[in-house]
C-alpha cells in the first residue's frame, strides 16, 4: 500500500479548496437549522452546497464518484437520524424538528481533494441526540491530538473509541476514515477503533480525513435499499463529523475547520 504525501505547496492548495468547502457547508448547515421554522427539502440543500462550490471556481467531487458502486447523483450527502453517512438528497425529503442531520461535502479545487462533515440538529432535539452529536464531535477533537509525525493510525483509533464507550455509544466498525488529497478516496483506511502501537505510522505530509461515525445503540450498519445510504442496524441515532487534516512537521494542520461552523 503507497500511501503519497503532499508538498507544502499543495497543502496550501488544499487549505484554500477547504476554505470553499467550509463556506458551501456552513451555508448549508444554517438553512438545514433554519428547517424548523421554514421547511427545506434536502435537494434544495444540495443546491446551495454545489452553487457556492461552482461559483468559487471549484468542482463539488461527490457528484457521479462512484468507488466501485453507484455513482452518487448529488453534491452533497444529507443523512437523517438513524442514517449514517452517503444519504441522497430528495425534493420530497424535508427535515423535520427534532432531526438529527448529519451534511457531508467534497471540494475539488486545483486538482486536489478536500472532505468535511457536521451533524446539526434542526429545532428542539432529545437529550439524547445533542449528547450523541457533542461525544461525537469531542472525539475527533481526542482523536486529533494524536495525529503528529511518528504517531500510528491506531493510537487514533483507540482514543475515538474509548472516549465514544466511555459514553455508552458504539463506534461504527464498518466504515473508516481515509487519506485525500489526489483523490477523493486514496490510502490509508482510518479506522474510528484500534490499538495504541499499531497500524500505520504517520509522517509529514500525509493528509487524512479523519471521520468517526458513533451510534447509539449498537456498531451494527446495513445498506438502505436505494444502494448508497448506510443506517444503523437497529434504526438507532448516528453522528457524524470529519475534517481534511495534514501531518506537519510539529503536528497537524486542520485544513477544513468544521470548528468555525457550530
Amino acid at each position: 500500500m503507497k500511501i503519497r504525501t503532499k508538498s507544502k505547496k499543495e497543502i496550501s492548495q488544499l487549505k484554500e479548496g477547504g476554505r470553499i468547502l467550509m463556506e458551501a457547508l456552513g451555508a448549508v448547515a444554517v438553512r438545514a437549522q433554519e428547517g424548523a421554522r421554514e421547511p427545506v427539502n434536502t435537494w434544495e440543500l444540495n443546491k446551495i452546497a454545489e452553487e457556492i462550490i461552482r461559483k468559487n471556481q471549484a468542482e463539488p467531487s461527490f457528484l457521479g464518484y462512484a468507488n466501485g458502486g453507484k455513482p452518487f447523483p448529488a453534491a452533497l450527502c444529507v443523512s437523517i437520524n438513524s442514517e449514517i453517512v452517503h444519504g441522497v438528497p430528495s425534493k420530497k425529503r424535508f427535515l423535520s424538528t427534532g432531526d438529527l442531520v448529519k451534511l457531508d461535502l467534497g471540494v475539488k479545487f486545483k486538482n486536489l481533494y478536500t472532505d468535511a462533515a457536521i451533524t446539526v440538529t434542526v429545532g428542539k432535539v432529545r437529550e439524547l441526540a445533542q449528547k450523541l452529536k457533542a461525544v461525537t464531535k469531542k472525539s475527533l477533537e481526542i482523536g486529533l491530538e494524536q495525529i503528529y509525525p511518528g504517531s500510528f493510525l491506531g493510537n487514533y483509533g483507540q482514543a475515538i473509541e474509548k472516549y465514544a464507550t466511555r459514553h455508552q455509544f458504539y463506534v461504527v466498525r464498518g466504515l473508516v476514515g481515509h487519506g485525500v488529497g489526489y483523490a477523493v478516496h486514496e490510502p490509508p483506511q482510518i479506522p474510528n477503533f484500534g490499538k495504541a502501537g499499531e497500524g500505520i505510522k504517520l509522517k509529514e505530509g500525509m493528509v487524512l480525513a479523519l471521520e468517526p461515525m458513533i451510534n447509539e445503540s449498537s456498531s451494527d450498519i446495513k445498506l438502505a435499499a436505494d444502494g448508497l445510504t448506510f443506517e444503523t442496524r437497529d434504526g438507532g441515532l448516528s453522528a457524524h463529523f470529519e475534517c481534511t487534516v495534514a501531518v506537519t512537521k510539529n503536528g497537524h494542520q486542520v485544513l477544513t475547520n468544521i470548528w468555525a461552523l457550530n
